[in-house]
């Protein structure tokens, strides 16, 4: 969980996810053949397969999070913010934020919609859902202090701190830190995959599965697995088949979202190996929502795809909560498949 914690409390906004991509470059240097940061700023590694006819399996795990810009700033030293990826307004009330300037240090800033307090709100004042355009980040600066301080462009994220409860992790962005967290040890625990295997650290997903569609362009792999969380609705109204899946029932082994079909000869065969070697796991149809699997079924002429997932609690809000024996199912699975 230390790995795990580091991942989740650091920043990566879309398109600013190089903190994270040097925290998994310094884990995982003594585990691969290559590694090498293409273009847009995915972290592509590679292990050499053992088969003689090997094909490329491409395992994609995206760094980013949902996060914001600064749109502009007041001339009260507020922050506006431009958003990068979906969120519900209702969970952004009293946040606090961390802002990185453009010489690279972080602030810290409270974030709130514009509008009266309870104290003095009418009762429809009260119902009002806000949209993003009504929040604003107070950093304690005036007008002319925040603006030597931060431009548009600065990537904001949401602060919020990793712990454990029992058998559960929460913090923020699980989506997708926890992807991150099984490429490292997919890295570090297949010693010898049998066919090529690229693990790619993918980067603007949440904005449009944008890093992976690049580098599975570059590399062309003949598999492709999306690595990431899914929806569990085993909470308080919830029921039945809303559940999507639930915490501590194993590897969700995804059959389809919005995005991609999965491959069935993939699903077969994670099923066999699961069913196998006696790892727990669990189905996934996802009725909205997309991952990096849809991007390298798309490629090229395509490649045979699929999404493993870990289900997850709260997604895209700062509590997002997975399981840790659902974290162990899903490492046990890939590494059966990939040895």
């Amino acid at each position: 969980m230390k790995l795990l914690k580091a991942l989740s409390e650091i920043s990566g906004a879309p398109g600013r996810e190089e903190h994270v991509r040097a925290l998994i470059e310094e884990e995982i240097k003594a585990c691969c053949d290559e590694m090498h940061t293409d273009t847009m700023g995915n972290l592509i590694c590679f292990k050499k397969g053992s088969n003689s006819d090997a094909k490329k399996v491409m395992l994609a795990c995206h760094m980013d999070e949902i996060g914001f810009y600064v749109r502009f700033i007041d001339d009260d030293g507020f922050l506006r913010v431009q958003q990068l990826g979906g969120f519900d307004t209702r969970n952004l009330f009293a946040r606090r934020v961390r802002i990185e300037a453009g010489d690279g240090t972080f602030y810290l800033g409270n974030m709130n919609p514009a509008g009266k307090p309870i104290h003095v709100a009418g009762p429809e004042e009260r119902k009002k859902i806000p949209m993003i355009s009504d929040f604003a980040i107070d950093v304690g600066m005036n007008g002319e202090e925040a603006k030597k301080t931060f431009r548009p462009g600065d990537p904001i994220t949401l602060v919020q701190d990793f712990v454990e409860m029992g058998d559960l992790a929460t913090g923020k962005c699980m989506d997708n830190r926890v992807a991150c967290w099984l490429g490292v040890r997919v890295l570090e625990r297949v010693k010898a995959p049998k066919d090529d295997l690229y693990v790619v650290f993918t980067v603007q997903e949440e904005i449009g599965i944008r890093g992976a569609t690049t580098a599975a362009f570059e590399i062309g792999p003949d598999i492709g697995i999306g690595l990431d969380v899914t929806l569990a609705l085993d909470l308080p109204g919830g029921s039945g088949g809303d559940h999507i899946t639930k915490l501590g029932e194993g590897a969700a082994i995804k059959i389809m979202d919005s995005s991609m079909v999965s491959d069935k000869g993939l699903v077969d065969a994670f099923v066999e190996i699961a069913e196998k070697h006696e790892i727990p796991f669990q189905f996934e149809i996802l009725p909205f929502g997309g991952t990096d699997g849809a991007a390298m079924q798309r490629v090229r002429s395509g490649a045979k795809s699929i999404t493993l997932s870990v289900p997850c609690r709260n997604v895209h809000t700062v509590t997002e909560t997975i399981h840790k024996g659902d974290l162990e199912a899903t490492i046990a699975l890939l590494e059966k498949f990939l040895s």
